[in-house]
């Protein structure tokens, strides 16, 4: 048996649902990712990066083209998100990473960015069948973690914003389509958002800390 093949055979089942070792490992350093960026931790990115190569196997097996792109998306920003954070590491007096929120600019480009993007690329499963059993929830989650993904990379607040939005459409389309794990840690997901939510949120009110942004 192949890496690959392994990756997708079934670890167990749970609740009448069927866990794949992909889905597993992949959320779980996920999970682990998060958790990281809470803790504002270069290692995020890292994780994120592994996570995203593990779950690209997982969604291209199982012909979920929107999910797949999701994870090249992240191994491409994983990589610029840790080049950035390297570079602002130190804008922080404490050491850590300064966060912000997001100029009202910045805001109007981050949701306009989302709903053109989501329009283009649903439209574009539309027209091809063949690339999602699920092309507008797909094409949501997709843009919806490249917005999410470049707001962290930026230091923005409203990255956790971002990443709530996807996980209420995320959740149930992961256990529509056989990722029940997914579904799973995605609910889990939503707890740790919230609380990183509230972390970062009181960071950007103590300016003389966080020093210039991200």
């Amino acid at each position: 048996m192949s890496a690959v093949d392994w990756l997708n055979s079934e670890a167990f089942a749970l609740f009448g649902q069927h866990i794949k070792w992909s889905d597993m490992i992949g959320n779980t350093v996920g999970l682990v990712a998060l958790a990281l960026g809470w803790r504002r931790s270069i290692w995020t990115w890292p994780a994120q990066l592994l996570s995203g190569v593990i779950l690209l196997v997982a969604f291209a097996s199982a012909h979920l083209s929107g999910s797949a792109g999701k994870q090249l998306v992240v191994i491409a920003v994983a990589g610029w998100g840790w080049w950035s954070w390297n570079r602002g590491r130190q804008q922080a007096q404490d050491g850590s990473i300064a966060v912000r929120f997001a100029t009202w600019r910045e805001r109007a480009y981050l949701v306009g960015g989302a709903a053109l993007g989501t329009l283009a690329v649903g439209g574009l499963f539309t027209a091809f069948p063949t690339l999602s059993w699920d092309p507008w929830p797909d094409a949501y989650i997709f843009v919806g973690t490249v917005v999410a993904m470049y707001a962290q990379a930026r230091g923005m607040v409203e990255f956790w914003f971002a990443w709530l939005l996807v996980d209420v459409v995320g959740v149930p389309l992961n256990f529509a389509n056989g990722f029940a794990f997914s579904g799973f840690v995605y609910v889990i997901y939503g707890a740790l958002v919230l609380w990183g939510m509230r972390d970062w949120w009181l960071r950007t009110r103590t300016p003389a800390l966080e020093g210039a942004t991200a």
